[in-house]
């Protein structure tokens, strides 16, 4: 029953709740910038190259068939667009995130080398 309590007390204290409110944060934080890229950069990026829709950027390595009993055997196709897509949304929010750790440093560093106010 240990095990129980143990789990019981982590979950109520302020760390567990404070950690499911940043994933849900983070999810809705993950769909902004996927559309922040797949809408808005990465359009008039492709644009300026021609009209390219990364999206659509892919080598077809085996095209479909049709197999022996009549059933579509898929393509083999990398979607190297996809992957660019990929890093873009990687870059934007590692250095999203190094910037959130770096406000909240130089505020702890600000915070612990502020004089302490004097009692009244």
């Amino acid at each position: 029953m240990g095990l129980f309590k143990e789990f019981k007390e982590f979950a109520v204290k302020g760390n567990a709740i404070d950690m499911a409110v940043g994933i849900i944060i983070g999810g809705a934080f993950n769909k902004l910038i996927t559309s922040l890229v797949n809408d808005i950069i990465m359009p008039p990026i492709g644009y300026l190259l021609g009209g390219t829709d990364f999206k659509n950027l892919q080598i077809v390595l085996k095209p479909e068939s049709v197999d022996a009993l009549g059933q579509k055997v898929p393509a083999a196709v990398l979607r190297y667009g996809l992957f660019i897509n990929n890093i873009v949304d990687f870059l934007i929010i590692s250095f999203t995130i190094f910037i959130v750790v770096k406000v909240m440093n130089k505020m702890l560093k600000a915070r612990q080398t502020a004089p302490a106010a004097p009692a009244k």
